[in-house]
């Protein structure tokens, strides 16, 4: 009978319906157990994991038997994949099935910042009446830059146009007569990405972390973002300088910014110190993925790659 671990949490009805008959341990408090998690792979046939189980070192030298790790999730800079690849261990992203998910974080953080009204609810109850502070600003008619145009990206796209955006995209690796720049929604920009940064009113980032990738918006980048423009990075934390961009939050330049992954998760003391006190910024726990429905999805994607590596469909 195949075994199963699961180190983070997923949906159990997935569980129960896509790994019936394997024996499946199922404990989401295994992530901060490494020593029991250790233990739990020996002899496991499988491994399923968020972002924050770390699949490489000694942990794949645990896990002899290991044929296949599900992620639940499409980022895969937790996992060593070449280890991986060096044992036969298959590696299956739950590409897709949170796509919505991520764009709808997006467009909402966007028009929280943009509009900036919606923290007054304890001015109001005292009965002040701030109308003239609280003048935002509309999304409809903003540029949006998307950093990276993969399959969230364009989800992202179709929002921001329905919403009467004008997009712009900058991906090296997406050739410029690929339909993808001209979808049904309306035509995306391919820009260079120094000129995606000093056009975008909001930029997005997009992208895995890698050695190209890591850095890509530090100080410098942000300071030829437009004064007033918001900054959103759901993709990898070690993408953005993040104090770079307390500093140009508290300077004013960036009119505002959401974080949703970051260099070390959980934060440590010395940068959440750093954030304290940083105005129109939004700090969420890698969370722009995870919905109830996204969960269901990523769940039931990942625990039916997992079965069929392992008995078949």
């Amino acid at each position: 009978m195949p075994k199963v671990v699961v180190s983070e949490f997923m949906d159990e009805a997935a569980i129960a319906t896509e790994l019936a008959g394997f024996e499946t341990l199922y404990d989401p408090g295994l992530v901060d157990r490494p020593g029991d998690l250790a233990e739990a792979l020996r002899g496991a046939d499988a491994l399923i994991v968020r972002n924050r189980t770390q699949v490489r070192g000694a942990l794949l030298d645990s896990a002899a038997d290991l044929k296949v790790v599900g992620r639940l999730g499409v980022g895969l800079d937790n996992i060593d994949v070449d280890a991986c690849n060096q044992r036969g261990i298959a590696v299956y992203p739950a590409t897709g099935a949170n796509d919505g998910a991520v764009a709808e974080y997006v467009i909402a953080s966007a028009m929280l910042l943009l509009r900036g009204a919606y923290g007054a609810t304890g001015q109001v109850v005292e009965g002040a009446w701030p109308r003239n502070a609280l003048m935002g600003r509309e999304i409809g008619g903003k540029r949006l830059g998307l950093v990276g145009f993969g399959a969230i990206a364009r989800e992202t796209a179709r929002r921001a146009s329905a919403l009467g955006m004008e997009v712009s995209a900058h991906d090296p690796f997406l050739a410029p007569g690929d339909p993808a720049w001209t979808p049904p929604s309306g035509p995306v920009i391919r820009r260079d990405l120094a000129t995606l940064i000093a056009q975008s009113d909001v930029l997005s980032l997009h992208v895995p972390l890698t050695e190209g990738t890591r850095g890509l918006i530090d100080g410098a980048a942000i300071a030829r973002m437009p004064k007033g423009a918001v900054l959103i990075n759901a993709a990898r934390g070690g993408v953005v300088d993040e104090a770079a961009v307390a500093a140009a939050l508290k300077a004013g330049h960036l009119g505002g910014a959401a974080l949703d992954v970051f260099d070390r998760e959980p934060l440590d003391a010395q940068t959440g110190a750093a954030f304290a006190g940083v105005p129109n910024l939004i700090l969420t726990p890698h969370i722009a993925g995870v919905t109830q429905e996204s969960n269901v999805r990523v769940s039931a994607v990942t625990a039916k790659a997992v079965r069929r590596h392992l008995i078949g469909p």
